[in-house]
């Protein structure tokens, strides 16, 4: 028999498992706590047990979104025979297939939330240093931080316009990979020092 921590934490999951998927559905307006109990099969008093409002309900989605994030690029990270350049590109596709799979968890991942976003924040920032880690193999260390923020944003906007049907392949001639991966050939190379 399931302690009660463990039918607690079952029952969280399953809270996040349902508000994940309202989301997906329909966007931010169409969480409410009591449609999340109601989609999760759980009294009407539970899903309050668990998250004080909707707002903290919607930042845990955010910080779990970063945290998935993270942890793809961490296993990035973890693969030194990965090519550099093939792993930023790894890295680029973990951004933008958020984007694509789950559009409305990926804008509330760059909403800034309005309940304490300490663990959001921490997450994104995790997820941010993995990212330049990577990008410090392919580039000289000097310069990731400013690259990485170009390929960062670059890879967000380019994920948004396709979103919002700005992108279109007919006119650009591109997809969001193809400029992506545009934009990872033109990265300056780390100097490789060969012997006299």
């Amino acid at each position: 028999m399931p302690t009660r921590l463990q039918t607690a934490a079952a029952t969280r999951l399953a809270l996040l498992r349902s508000a994940g998927e309202l989301l997906d559905l329909g966007g931010p307006d169409t969480v409410t706590l009591r449609e999340v109990g109601a989609r999760a099969g759980v009294s009407r008093s539970a899903p309050y047990r668990h998250f004080p409002d909707k707002d903290s309900l919607l930042t845990v989605l955010a910080t779990q979104a970063w945290t998935e994030i993270g942890d793809s690029l961490q296993r990035l990270v973890e693969q030194p025979d990965l090519a550099p350049d093939q792993a930023l590109r790894c890295a680029l596709s973990t951004l933008t297939s958020v984007g694509r799979a789950r559009p409305h968890l990926y804008r509330l991942m760059f909403t800034t939330p309005a309940t304490d976003p300490t663990a959001a924040v921490r997450a994104a920032s995790r997820a941010q240093d993995l990212f330049i880690d990577i990008v410090a193999r392919l580039t000289e260390p000097d310069s990731a931080r400013q690259l990485g923020g170009l390929l960062l944003t670059s890879a967000h906007g380019a994920t948004a316009l396709e979103l919002s049907g700005h992108l279109p392949y007919d006119k650009w001639r591109a997809s969001a990979e193809d400029l992506l991966d545009l934009l990872v050939t033109l990265i300056p190379r780390a100097h490789t020092h060969q012997g006299p």
